[in-house]
């Protein structure tokens, strides 16, 4: 989702992919230079990857800072999907959802736009997951039934508890 954001960002509304150190796209809207950070859902890391976010919105601003041109800076985490509203918790915007494709590409109607090509995308890649899952699945049914079975089809107990359990030389 982070590559379809950075996409979307660059193709609709002049944003880029950023060079700063856990910032995903910066885009400029109205006078404001958002630090975006792209993360696919709500629930997206642990209290380190939190706390790691803060610091690198913080160490962003303060190169930026240093730049004459650094205007408005809104660091802002950038939730793709969801429907919860926007929280600004002083240190960053924390933003999902529809709120965040509108931002990054200035249309109130892309989160919607975006559904149909995913879908097509997605089955495409479950039609595909599907045959290799079934290879994978008689390969190790062939393999376990050579290895494990007798040549009546039943299983040879003692040989697979070794093999699971046996450690003794």
């Amino acid at each position: 989702m982070e590559d379809l954001a950075i996409f979307v960002a660059e193709t609709t509304a002049g944003g880029v992919k950023s060079a700063a150190q856990g910032i995903d796209i910066e885009s400029v809207r109205k006078n404001v230079r958002y630090l975006i950070a792209v993360k696919s859902g709500k629930n997206w890391g642990n209290a380190d990857q939190h706390k790691r976010l803060r610091e690198n919105f913080k160490t962003a601003v303060k190169v930026i800072r240093q730049s004459r041109h650094a205007g408005n800076l809104q660091p802002t985490l950038g939730i793709c999907y969801g429907n919860f509203k926007t929280i600004d918790n002083g240190i960053y915007l924390h933003i999902g959802g529809q709120s965040f494709w509108h931002l990054i590409s200035g249309d109130k109607q892309l989160y919607i736009k975006l559904i149909e090509p995913l879908g097509e995308e997605a089955e495409k890649h479950n039609q595909l997951f599907d045959v290799e899952k079934a290879a994978a699945y008689n390969r190790l049914i062939r393999e376990f039934t050579i290895t494990y079975c007798d040549k009546t089809g039943n299983i040879d107990w003692p040989k697979l508890v070794h093999f699971v359990s046996g450690n003794l030389n």
